[in-house]
């Protein structure tokens, strides 16, 4: 008779083998090439991670990207842009777009380049080499040129702010022609070279102005700009009032040791600012920029100001979705999950691990499903008391205090199994790097077996593996039943919400991408 123990069935069906090994050298399942991209482009910062560096990263995307067509590519990185946010991997994917035989690169760009920031990191990657070369390129040259057409005064003020390359930099290599003599001046004022002033726009001759003289009014430019100047706290109170949302949530110290709170009124204000939910429907906040601003919030900074972060976070989760039936949160709480959620980079790692990612997803979820059973694993279950009534921020920090030990993703669904649960949804939020309950390349992982014995019990239960690092490899392969899915933006709530409805299937994630109209 057949050993069952390699012959199981899944629901009728022989369980896949796995036909990769993880970053942790076990055996593991290959992600498709579409998914592994899809993954990197929400997920991947070109930062060393706990398992990968920074080069491992850039060298996946590019063989990655070799084995789909132009057009996936361009709608990729217009997604990762738009959807996920993401600053550095929309403009790498663009850079080696750019060096193939296609359309998709021209109309793609204007899409995702929307900003002098993200302007500015196209021509980096172009100039580092990454992309097959270290010139931009006809091209490159002339979307850049198009792009510096387009923009108006206040974008290029707000490109002017930052460096290597600066602004500066981008129009002496690109060499845009200007359309009229107020553009002939703006470039050569932006370039350090001589300029009629009388062309100047009226924004810069305000900026000008100022810089002369403090009595002057303060010009509706980047406060960057204003900072090397003696600012009074008048000055400040009044760059607060006009700043927006994402400028003020990440200033909040800035302003509190410049004596901007101490104005009566001022502290009301933006704290309105702050937890006016269209406001923050608009800033596209993740809820880990909210996590990190509530962590790093001097104590000068008053109370209904921190206490307006949390009421951001309530609107920044609106779109968790509340799922019927019995739901399962199994948070990743292992030694791997206290890096980095963007990676190690030095002078600017951030100070929130992938462990308070998941903390804070999980601590989401539950304020959606309260009856939601909470599972954290490394080696085995780890016991954790919540309190569904604290807030999301509370429980985020119980839950990432637990943090150590190896990963054994199968577990939490061991436990389920051998308790015959009742199960409609089971969510991981992890990195996916098991290892503790490995088995040879061939044969289905243990987290396959386990969820295969739950599927006997409970056939209609879904699986979803929420990614929150790039490594291309999951536990469970994407399946009618199964949804691999990575990011941390409000598409990942809208995939997760769909697939747990039965209204679409796993390869929505992917098909989202493809779907894009370029």
């Amino acid at each position: 008779m057949a050993n069952k123990a390699i012959f199981k069935s899944y629901l009728g069906k022989l369980l896949p083998g796995m036909d990769a090994r993880n970053h942790e050298g076990a055996a593991a399942y290959a992600l498709s090439a579409r998914e592994a991209l899809a993954q990197y482009a929400v997920t991947g910062t070109f930062n060393n991670t706990f398992y990968a560096d920074g080069a491992d990263q850039l060298d996946a995307v590019r063989k990655l990207a070799l084995e789909v067509e132009p057009e996936f590519l361009a709608k990729l990185a217009i997604h990762a842009a738009e959807k996920g946010q993401m600053k550095d991997m929309p403009v790498t994917l663009l850079a080696i777009l750019s060096g193939l035989e296609s359309d998709a690169f021209a109309r793609a760009f204007p899409r995702v380049v929307k900003s002098g920031k993200m302007l500015r990191g196209f021509v980096q990657v172009m100039r580092s080499g990454a992309a097959g070369r270290k010139s931009l390129g006809t091209r490159p040259k002339k979307m850049v040129q198009a792009w510096l057409e387009r923009a108006s005064t206040e974008q290029i003020l707000r490109a002017m702010v930052g460096n290597d390359p600066s602004l500066a930099d981008v129009i002496k290599m690109v060499h845009p022609k200007p359309a009229s003599e107020e553009r002939r001046a703006l470039y050569a004022w932006a370039i350090g070279r001589p300029y009629d002033h009388a062309a100047l726009p009226d924004l810069v001759k305000a900026l000008e102005a100022f810089r002369r003289d403090q009595t002057n009014p303060i010009p509706d430019a980047p406060f960057q700009l204003l900072t090397s100047l003696s600012l009074t706290r008048e000055h400040w109170v009044e760059i607060a009032r006009k700043g927006g949302w994402q400028m003020i949530r990440q200033n909040l110290n800035t302003f509190a040791r410049n004596g901007v709170f101490e104005v009566d009124g001022v502290a009301e204000d933006i704290a309105g600012r702050l937890s006016d939910p269209a406001e923050v429907r608009r800033a596209k906040v993740f809820p880990y920029q909210l996590m990190v601003a509530w962590k790093m919030v001097d104590p000068t900074v008053p109370a209904v100001v921190r206490d307006a972060l949390q009421d951001a976070m309530q609107t920044a989760i609106a779109n968790v979705p509340a799922v019927a039936g019995d739901v399962v949160l199994c948070p990743d709480v292992s030694g791997s999950m206290s890096s980095p959620v963007t990676g190690f980079r030095k002078g600017a790692t951030s100070s929130v691990r992938c462990i308070d990612v998941a903390g804070l997803m999980t601590a989401a979820f539950l304020e959606r499903n309260p009856k939601a059973r909470v599972l954290p694993f490394e080696n085995h279950v780890v016991k954790v008391d919540l309190n569904r009534r604290d807030s999301v921020m509370t429980n985020a920090d119980k839950l990432a205090a637990i943090g150590g030990g190896g990963t054994n993703c199968a577990a939490p669904l061991k436990k389920l199994a051998d308790e015959r649960a009742k199960v409609n949804l089971v969510v991981f939020i992890s990195d996916n790097q098991s290892w503790l309950d490995a088995r040879p390349q061939g044969q289905a992982s243990a987290m396959m077996t386990e969820w295969a014995r739950i599927k006997r019990r409970n056939p209609a239960a879904k699986l979803v593996c929420l990614d929150i690092q790039p490594y291309g490899t999951s536990q469970a392969p994407t399946s009618a039943d199964v949804l691999n899915v990575g990011g941390f933006s409000d598409a990942v709530f809208d995939a997760i919400a769909a697939f747990a409805s039965g209204s679409s299937g796993p390869a929505l994630w992917v098909k989202t991408i493809e779907d894009t109209v370029l």
